[in-house]
């Protein structure tokens, strides 16, 4: 069977038993849903509350935390220690599942509100019924403003136009016909049909449902995105590495001390409960709820910015994003179509739409130019009375331009009335009005410059008229101007005396000129382009338009150089995709910044091209066609005023205001995020390292226990976890934007902060275990006493390590960290906390906690401050970042 494109409309209303001038009765369609279904597509369902709240707990750590809550209660028998461990997890799920909730409720608030609802024919009858309850064979009534609700094949059309932007991504109105195509023509090109959330412009039509649902071709496209794995973010990768690497060093260090125990011949009981406290002391507890807390106020910071993060890892995705995959219209241009050049004869302005209404004063006074702007008043049939303007976006540009110039349109309408129209049709491809004048009547002619020239014997020139002898010269202007992507049309006049006969009106016009058009770039992206250039972020326009318009929008933006080539543009017919690897073809498509005439499967294949190529990619898109590449990229971002909903049911991200630009500052937000978790994990770890060695060296040395179970734990709840907060709300680097983006698979430690980690943490130790020996066999002090000097050295040596995680080219006394009032306050409060510790009774019971004399506590500041004078030691000479 023919495509309904390429059949007739009688065989199409035949197959499909249907009538075209009394629809389908009330039982028939009851039929047809029970066959076809209701006209949905199934959207992803948002997360049921339970299921966010089972995948906070989807976490290695959670599950390291939580065995050693078991184990800590079993073999310790430590209620308080048990309870602090399940506070830590509860407050780490408490805060991931609020936040991905809200980023979910507030996509629910972008959704649609209700149904839209559909002009039917059924039973004879015009009715009005919900679009969902739409079926193959059902006639439609559609007008402008209306929002197609189902693929149809055309009947009738009445000076109809479409927008399809959000299906084929061209920027242009297209004009519909019914006549039957090719079986080969292209979905763009197929003008005898209407799809599912296109946009009618203006005009009517009457046509036959044929796809419903699943069947359209939006449901086939968005079919596809859904066939595409999602990716996981590259923190959520990275941390589960990091997660398990925490889980081995766990493991080694509890089997290192069971078999040492063994060996000794200590109490199996005891050694158990000894590697259980190493294991606690192994984990960074705090590390989920720093991660967790750094993440929300990142999304929180961006939530006022009117960007929406839909889950919390995506802000620190957005940092390593190294391409940025965008589409063209409305995302790097207005979406709005105005006047760029006007050429008439002798005489060509270009780039007009930037331009104030002094620049025409050279030319105001011009026959031509202002027979240019009548016309383009006149032969227009947007109504100016209307609270909103409506219609074609051509006609629209041409009135906001004879406004730009202190026109008053619907003043000259009103002058000139018009008594006879010729209407736009894809035969003739022009417009004609006969209107009234001081002086008679005169026709209006606007149109495809190849159409309007053929009734052309005279043109302006000099202000006055004279023979039509250089039409090859303007054919050659009018192929120039639309080479550069302009949309071109041709005006025309001709003064009657009498009201011409219908068949006269296009004869011996005068040809005044053209108007080349184009959706502008948007003021603000040239900038952000560069900015991103400067951040090593490579920028790639995948548009369905076409070529031309794709390189002039480039070359305003700063994509491409003024002086790029069509060969620096790739087109969509000259894409290859080889089963097997051919570098010549990838590097090609690699360092290629734009692509027209693109589909959605080759957007698609494009974004894993780059993704097999270690990159990190971040897609925008608010059409149909962006949905299987939004899916796939590492983080998708639709638009959340133009975006269709489908777009940003799938994105990861959500722009409430729609601009290009509000992603500069997620990227800088999500680089910043991730330098400060990279901080507070090599801070924590190196606290936890100086934990866990400190204990260990001294069990096996015979040394009185510098640390207990709960003093342990106290520590890395408290004293590490609000250092390691302040880290996450400084401001990052000045030269954030300025540095390239991290390698894609870069891990948050690198072989160096690793290093760093061990440097920073074998100082702590030697601070911890250099004053427990010194007590013992100098001062030769009571166990506890000992404990306690162990214990506030490691305090006061673990909050003065949070300067070390300045990096190693800035000046100590300089940097971020230094600045950083949250980490002054989080070391006041820690003090705090720690000494108000002790005058709690309970807890300091808890934490065998005993009175210090002046002399103790000076050797546990010096101790301390040596630690600290150690690592920038090391860091000086090179040893750590």
């Amino acid at each position: 069977m023919l495509e309904p494109f390429s059949s007739s409309i009688k065989s199409i209303v035949k197959s499909l038993n249907s009538n075209i001038n009394n629809g389908l009765t009330e039982s028939e369609v009851k039929q047809r849903i029970k066959k076809y279904g209701k006209n949905e597509i199934a959207v992803k369902r948002s997360k049921s509350t339970w299921k966010i709240f089972i995948d906070q707990c989807n976490d290695p750590i959670i599950f390291i935390l939580a065995v050693a809550a078991v184990l800590t209660f079993l073999f310790n028998d430590d209620l308080p220690e048990t309870i602090a461990i399940v506070t830590v997890i509860l407050i780490t799920i408490t805060i991931g599942f609020i936040m991905e909730l809200q980023g979910i409720r507030s996509l629910e608030a972008l959704r649609e509100m209700g149904f839209t609802e559909s002009r039917v024919l059924r039973d004879g009858k015009i009715k009005t019924v919900k679009s969902t309850l739409l079926v193959p064979g059902d006639i439609v009534l559609i007008e402008a403003g209306d929002v197609v609700s189902a693929d149809a094949r055309l009947i009738s059309v009445e000076n109809l136009a479409v927008k399809e932007a959000s299906l084929t991504g061209e920027s242009d109105t297209v004009y519909k016909e019914v006549l039957p195509l090719s079986e080969q023509t292209i979905l763009s090109d197929r003008k005898n049909m209407v799809f599912k959330g296109t946009a009618i412009e203006q005009g009517s039509a009457k046509a036959i449902i044929v796809y419903t649902g699943q069947n359209t071709q939006l449901g086939k496209i968005q079919q596809m995105g859904s066939t595409v794995e999602e990716q996981h973010t590259p923190l959520e990768k990275k941390l589960n590495i990091l997660s398990k690497r925490l889980i081995y060093i766990t493991l080694f260090f509890a089997i290192l001390i069971i078999f040492t125990g063994y060996l000794r011949g200590l109490d199996m009981l005891l050694i158990i409960e000894t590697a259980v406290a190493l294991a606690v002391a192994a984990i960074p507890e705090g590390l989920p709820v720093i991660a967790t807390i750094a993440l929300a106020r990142g999304m929180m910071k961006l939530s006022k910015r009117q960007v929406i993060i839909k889950k919390m890892e995506a802000v620190e995705a957005l940092g390593a994003t190294n391409i940025i995959c965008t589409d063209k219209t409305g995302t790097l241009t207005e979406d709005k179509m105005q006047v760029h050049t006007l050429a008439l004869e002798g005489e060509t302005l270009s780039e007009i739409h930037n331009k104030d209404h002094t620049y025409f004063q050279q030319i105001e006074n011009s026959k031509a130019f202002n027979a240019m702007l009548t016309t383009g008043v006149l032969c227009n049939n947007v109504i100016l009375n209307a609270e909103e303007r409506r219609g074609d976006s051509i006609e629209l540009a041409l009135i906001q331009f004879a406004e730009k110039l202190h026109f008053n349109p619907k003043l000259i309408k009103d002058k000139n009335s018009e008594v006879l129209e010729i209407p736009f049709n894809t035969t003739s491809k022009l417009m004609a009005t006969v209107n009234t004048t001081e002086n008679g009547f005169t026709v209006y002619v606007k149109g495809a410059f190849e159409s309007v020239i053929n009734y052309c014997d005279t043109l302006i020139k000099d202000g006055t008229t004279q023979a039509f002898k250089n039409k090859k010269q303007w054919h050659d202007r009018v192929n120039n101007m639309a080479s550069q992507g302009l949309r071109v049309l041709a005006f025309a006049y001709k003064n009657h005396d009498v009201i011409p006969n219908k068949e006269k009106v296009l004869s011996q016009l005068t040809f005044i000129g053209v108007i080349g058009f184009l959706d502008p770039a948007r003021e603000d992206v040239k900038k952000t382009i560069k900015v991103y250039k400067e951040a090593g972020i490579k920028v790639v326009m995948m548009t369905g338009d076409h070529p031309g318009t794709a390189k002039k929008i480039a070359e305003e933006i700063g994509l491409l150089s003024q002086t790029s080539d069509s060969r620096s543009i790739i087109h969509g017919k000259d894409l290859e995709f080889e089963t097997e690897a051919n570098h010549t073809i990838e590097t090609k498509l690699l360092d290629a910044s734009v692509f027209a005439r693109v589909t959605p499967e080759q957007k698609l294949k494009l974004v894993s091209l780059y993704q097999a190529n270690n990159n990190i990619v971040g897609m925008f898109g608010d059409g149909i066609n962006d949905i299987p590449a939004l899916r796939k990229a590492d983080i998708g971002i639709a638009m959340g005023v133009r975006g269709t909903q489908a777009a940003r049911e799938v994105a990861d991200v959500i722009l409430k205001n729609d601009k290009f630009t509000t992603m500069e500052l997620a990227i800088k937000q999500g680089r910043a995020i991730f330098d400060h978790i990279r901080q507070f994990v090599v801070y924590l770890l190196s606290c936890n390292l100086a934990e866990v060695v400190s204990v260990g060296l001294a069990a096996l040395l015979a040394l009185p226990a510098p640390l207990l179970p709960l003093q342990i734990l106290f520590l890395n709840l408290i004293t590490d976890i609000f250092p390691a907060l302040a880290l996450g709300m400084g401001k990052g680097e000045a030269n954030i934007m300025k540095r390239p983006p991290r390698a894609a698979n870069e891990p948050i430690l690198s072989a160096k902060r690793w290093k760093s980690t061990i440097v920073f943490g074998l100082c702590i130790t030697t601070a911890v275990l250099g004053i427990t020996a010194y007590a013992h066999f100098v001062l030769q002090l009571s166990a506890k006493i000992i404990n306690n000097m162990a214990f506030y050295t490691l305090v006061l040596a673990q909050l003065l390590n949070v300067f070390n995680m300045a990096e190693n080219k800035v000046s100590f006394f300089n940097n971020e960290i230094i600045k950083n009032p949250w980490v002054w306050s989080a070391i006041m409060l820690s003090l705090f906390i720690t000494v108000g510790a002790y005058y709690i009774p309970p807890v300091a019971k808890a934490l065998f906690l005993t009175s210090l004399s002046l002399e103790q506590i000076g050797w546990i500041v010096v101790f301390a401050l040596g630690s600290l004078v150690l690592s920038q030691l090391f860091k000086r000479l090179g040893y750590t970042f």
